[in-house]
């Protein structure tokens, strides 16, 4: 598995060698989160909100904060993937992509992407309460519809970008695609999510040896390069989707990418 995962990668990273702004699009999503958080809780100090939770109007604020801060969350994280996916679909279909002309893909798209941000974020909230109310059957409930649901919305971003569809409609047909060309595997969903922890294994080492042994350069060093390790993983990972993608829709397999790897991965049924 992480042998074919590792062909997968490799075929990923030669999009990243022609086009390496796209490694920029992870960081300003990480940018863009920390600065939204920030302002989130400068907004709510501003305005007198209890953010402990001892009380129950501070409970009720924390509640809306919270959902407010995972809405826009998941709304800069959609977004960023959106970018991603476009630059990639560019250099796939012929373009040269750049940051601009990757942000402005997703902007072109951004009623499809803000629906599905708002309808992931619903999902995400209705399954917290199942879980929080549930206890261990609703904890073992949520962890089975979380597997389901990364299998259906695996190609949901490309979906609604290019298929130019709803959130419904286009998990639908993302959870369509799935079933035409994915069979019983999901070999590449674990494989990448393999090979994402081994990049960040050197960094965890560095961190662990540092805090051990009180060297503050090596605790920073590996924290940069952990954060290194998940933005090449953020990357390679859309990349990959995009491909899936453009294979599936079309039945040609992009530059750069062989069929003969994609067919392996997500068996045609």
């Amino acid at each position: 598995m992480f042998r074919r995962t590792w062909g997968l990668a490799k075929s990923s990273m030669t999009v990243i060698r022609l086009d390496r702004e796209l490694l920029v699009l992870p960081v300003l999503n990480a940018v863009a989160a920390i600065i939204f958080a920030l302002l989130l809780w400068l907004v709510a100090s501003g305005l007198g909100a209890d953010l402990s939770g001892n009380s129950d109007s501070g409970g009720q604020g924390l509640i809306v904060i919270a959902i407010f801060g995972l809405l826009g969350m998941n709304v800069i994280n959609t977004f960023f993937k959106g970018a991603l996916v476009a630059g990639a679909h560019e250099r796939f279909t012929g373009g040269d992509p750049t940051i601009g002309s990757s942000l402005s893909g997703a902007s072109a798209r951004l009623h499809r992407l803000l629906p599905w941000a708002l309808m992931a974020t619903t999902v995400g909230i209705i399954l917290s309460i199942i879980e929080r109310q549930g206890g261990q059957l609703g904890r073992i409930a949520r962890g089975i519809f979380d597997m389901a649901w990364g299998v259906i919305t695996f190609l949901i971003v490309p979906v609604v970008m290019f298929d130019d569809l709803g959130p419904v409609a286009g998990l639908k047909r993302s959870g369509q695609l799935l079933r035409t060309s994915w069979g019983e595997n999901l070999t590449a969903q674990v494989g990448f999510g393999l090979f994402s922890f081994a990049l960040a294994i050197p960094g965890i080492l560095l961190v662990v040896l540092g805090s051990s042994s009180g060297i503050w350069a090596l605790i920073v060093i590996g924290v940069l390069a952990v954060m290194f390790a998940a933005v090449v993983a953020a990357a390679l990972n859309g990349i990959f989707q995009t491909a899936l993608y453009l294979y599936v829709t079309t039945g040609e397999a992009p530059s750069g990418f062989g069929e003969q790897q994609l067919s392996s991965s997500f068996n045609q049924s």
